[in-house]
């Protein structure tokens, strides 16, 4: 299938081309009939999904939904069952290691090792992203300086708050400069200012380097603020899709994005976690921020 350019962006300094398919130029993500069984449990369930390019978009819904699972399918973690799916301009099932080239993903669990430096964190990114030698230290100093890291790069990650951890996090996806990066509840346990700061962070990502975004979340201010669209799942399927002025409006004038949840997937919104946990949920009380 032919290949075209769709824009060139800037990030760090260096300029970065996004492609995507020439049938789909306006289309980062696309997925058609995708589907992913387990024994006869349907996870995620004939998914259609559509993300442009420099966007924002969420998935919203209840645990067990399919979000995750979706996200696994996505970054070619796990097959899918059934349908297909194209990420960047490849498909996830053929073409499974150039999707990862051009990818960056953080899950929910804590990627980086506490027992590391920042900066050693970083430089063991690099060598498996294969960045080459002469670029390196180039990189992470500019990926600390943009995460807001520079000042303590060289202390232990296991001394940070978890906000730091997950602006460390998304540095280290980030050095190979994807086309689509992938946050599992992104900014869950974090208190608002570090809720805050990785917001920041991540606008200027779409609007600076043009890199699609595509997040899952529990958190409705977040979904409000930051999602260009949302999309929300439910037993495995999408029971609503659209902006986030558009779903509110779908329900009446003084609708809130936690009653169309609630209307969508008949479910109330979870979430919660200490410190100590972070390694197995990300729902962080305490040290945070």
């Amino acid at each position: 299938m032919p290949w075209r350019s769709t824009g060139r962006a800037t990030f760090h300094g260096v300029v970065r081309t996004t492609i995507v398919t020439a049938s789909e130029p306006s289309t980062v993500i696309a997925t058609a009939g995708l589907t992913r069984r387990f024994d006869t449990l349907v996870a995620v369930d004939r998914l259609d999904l559509r993300v442009g390019p420099a966007t924002i978009f969420g998935l919203l819904g209840p645990n067990g939904a399919g979000k995750t699972t979706t996200i696994k399918m996505l970054t070619t973690l796990l097959p899918p069952s059934d349908g297909a799916a194209r990420v960047a301009g490849f498909d996830i099932a053929r073409q499974a290691r150039e999707v990862r080239r051009h990818i960056g993903y953080v899950p929910q669990l804590v990627s980086a090792d506490g027992a590391l430096t920042a900066r050693e964190n970083l430089l063991l990114s690099a060598r498996l992203y294969g960045i080459p030698r002469a670029e390196r230290a180039e990189r992470i100093a500019s990926a600390l300086t943009f995460m807001g890291l520079a000042d303590a790069a060289g202390a232990l990650v296991k001394t940070y708050s978890g906000g730091m951890i997950r602006r460390l996090e998304l540095a280290q996806a980030l050095l190979h400069r994807p086309a689509v990066l992938f946050l599992d509840e992104p900014t869950i346990g974090l208190d608002p200012i570090a809720r805050r700061a990785v917001w920041e962070r991540l606008e200027q990502l779409r609007r600076d380097a043009a890199v699609s975004i595509l997040i899952t979340t529990h958190d409705m201010e977040e979904a409000d603020v930051l999602c260009d669209r949302l999309a929300l799942m439910h037993q495995g399927r999408i029971a609503a899709e659209g902006s986030p002025a558009e779903l509110k409006a779908g329900l009446g004038p003084d609708a809130s994005l936690d009653d169309v949840f609630a209307h969508y997937a008949g479910a109330s919104i979870e979430a919660g976690g200490n410190y100590r946990d972070i390694h197995r949920t990300r729902s962080t009380a305490r040290r945070l921020g």
